[in-house]
C-alpha cells in the first residue's frame, strides 16, 4: 500500500465517518512515509561496483597472465556472491541483492572475457543464453523481482545482439525467456512480473517477425495468443496485467496503422500470401472462440468489448486504417464507460486519456490534409478542450460520489 496515497485518503475517510481520528493515527503509524531512493541505491551501487571492477580488469586484460585471469574472475564472483549471501542472511536484503547482481554481471563478463582469451568465435547468442539461465537460477534461489528484471534485460539484450550482429533469431534465448521466466512468474504472480514478461515476449516476437521478414500482422497473432492465455487463468489479479500488456501492444499497433499514410500497403496479406491469410484467419477465429468460451465460463462475458482491438481489420478492402481508427475510439469509450459504471477512478482516468488520444489521432489523420493549418490547430484545440472539460466534469462527479480508490480487476 502506498503511504502517500494513504496519507491523502485518510482525512477523507475521517470526514465521511468511516473511521475515527484515533484509527486514522494508528493507520498512519503502521504505514510511515518511505523513501524509494535509499532502497534502490544499494542495488545500483552493487551493479556499478561490479562494472567498475570489470572495466578495470578488461582495460588491462592483455597484460595479465592467463592463469591469473581465471583467478580474478573466480575471485570476483566468489566475493560478490559470498558478500551478497552474508548480507542477505543478516537481513540487509537490498545491499545483498546488489552484490548478487554484481556477481551475475561478473559471471556474464567472465564468459565473454574467457571467450576472448581462447579466441572462441561464436555466431549465436549462446553466451547470453547461459548468462540468462544463471540469472533465472538466482531469481529462484533468492525470490527476487530485481533479479527477475535483470534476467529479462539480459535475454532481451541477447536477442537484440543476435539480430544485430548475426541477423539470426535466437530460438534458445526465446525459449529460456518463455520457459524460465514464465515458470518463475507462475510461482510468484506479482502484477509487474506479468507486465515485464508479456512485453518481453512481444518484443522478441516482433524481432522474430522482422528477422524472418514475415508479414507484420503476425505480431497481432502473438498479441491475441497472450490475451487468450490470460483468459485461461483463474485469478483475475494474475490475468489482468498479462491481458493489459497485450491490449497495450494492440492499441499501439492500431495507432501506428492509423498514423501511417493511407496509401501505404504494408498492412495485410498480399496477393501471393493467400495461404498465410487463410491460416491467420483460422487461428484468429479459433483463439477468439476459445476466449469467448473462457470468458463465459468465468462470468466475464462483458469483457468481449476488448476484442475491438484484436479483430483483423486488414481484411477490409481499403478500409483498414478507418477500421483501426474506429477500434481505438470504441475501445477507449468502452474503458471509460466501464469506469463510470463501476465507479473506478483508474479506469475513468485511463479511459479519458485513451479517448482524448484517439480523438486527436483521428482528427489529425482526417483533417490535416484538408484544412488550413491555422484553422486545423484552432479547431483541434477547441475540440480537445471541450472534450477534456466534459470528461473531467464527469470524472469529478463520479469521484465525489465515493468512487473506489483501487481498481479491482474483474
Amino acid at each position: 500500500m502506498s503511504s502517500k496515497w494513504l496519507k491523502k485518503e485518510i482525512p477523507v475517510w475521517v470526514r465521511q465517518g468511516m473511521i475515527t481520528q484515533e484509527q486514522a493515527d494508528r493507520l498512519t503509524a503502521l504505514y510511515p512515509a518511505g523513501n524509494g531512493g535509499p532502497r534502490i541505491l544499494p542495488l545500483l551501487g552493487g551493479i556499478l561496483l561490479g562494472l567498475g571492477v570489470l572495466s578495470f580488469v578488461a582495460a588491462n586484460w592483455q597484460d595479465i597472465p592467463r592463469l591469473l585471469r581465471f583467478a580474478i574472475i573466480a575471485a570476483a564472483m566468489t566475493c560478490f556472491y559470498a558478500g551478497g549471501e552474508r548480507l542477505m542472511r543478516r537481513g540487509d536484503e537490498k545491499p545483498g541483492l546488489g552484490l548478487i547482481a554484481a556477481g551475475l554481471a561478473t559471471f556474464g563478463a567472465g564468459i565473454f572475457l574467457i571467450g576472448q582469451m581462447f579466441h572462441i568465435v561464436a555466431y549465436h547468442a549462446g553466451s547470453f543464453v547461459l548468462w540468462g539461465a544463471a540469472g533465472i537460477l538466482l531469481a529462484f534461489l533468492y525470490r527476487s523481482g530485481f533479479l527477475f528484471a535483470v534476467t529479462a534485460a539480459i535475454l532481451n539484450a541477447g536477442q537484440l545482439y543476435s539480430i544485430g550482429q548475426f541477423s539470426a533469431f535466437s530460438l534458445a534465448a526465446f525459449l529460456v525467456l518463455l520457459g524460465g521466466l514464465g515458470l518463475y512468474w507462475l510461482f510468484d504472480r506479482r502484477p509487474w512480473y506479468a507486465w515485464l514478461y508479456c512485453l518481453s515476449i512481444l518484443l522478441q516476437s516482433l524481432l522474430l517477425i522482422m528477422e524472418r521478414d514475415w508479414n507484420p500482422v503476425w505480431f497481432m497473432g502473438a498479441v491475441l495468443l497472450l490475451y487468450t492465455a490470460g483468459d485461461a487463468l483463474r485469478s483475475r489479479e494474475t490475468a489482468f496485467p498479462l491481458q493489459a500488456g497485450a491490449l497495450t501492444a494492440a492499441f499501439l499497433f492500431s495507432a501506428v496503422c492509423v498514423a501511417l499514410p493511407m496509401q501505404s500497403d504494408w498492412l495485410g496479406f498480399h496477393a501471393g500470401e493467400s495461404g498465410q491469410a487463410s491460416v491467420y484467419l483460422a487461428a484468429t477465429f479459433a483463439l477468439l472462440s476459445a476466449s469467448a468460451a473462457l470468458k463465459w465460463k468465468s462470468g466475464r462475458i462483458s469483457g468481449m468489448f476488448e476484442w475491438v482491438l484484436l479483430l483483423p481489420y486488414f481484411y477490409l478492402s481499403r478500409g483498414e486504417s478507418l477500421g483501426c481508427m474506429l477500434a481505438l475510439c470504441l475501445f477507449s469509450l468502452g474503458v471509460l464507460w466501464r469506469g463510470y459504471v463501476e465507479e473506478r477512478p483508474f479506469k475513468i482516468n485511463g479511459g479519458t486519456g485513451l479517448f482524448l488520444f484517439s480523438i486527436l489521432l483521428a482528427y489529425t489523420k482526417l483533417a490535416w490534409g484538408y484544412m488550413n493549418k491555422s484553422v486545423f490547430f484552432l479547431a483541434g484545440g477547441i475540440l480537445l478542450l471541450a472534450l477534456s472539460w466534459y470528461l473531467n466534469r464527469r470524472r469529478k462527479q463520479v469521484l465525489t460520489k465515493g468512487g473506489k480508490p483501487h481498481d479491482e480487476v474483474r
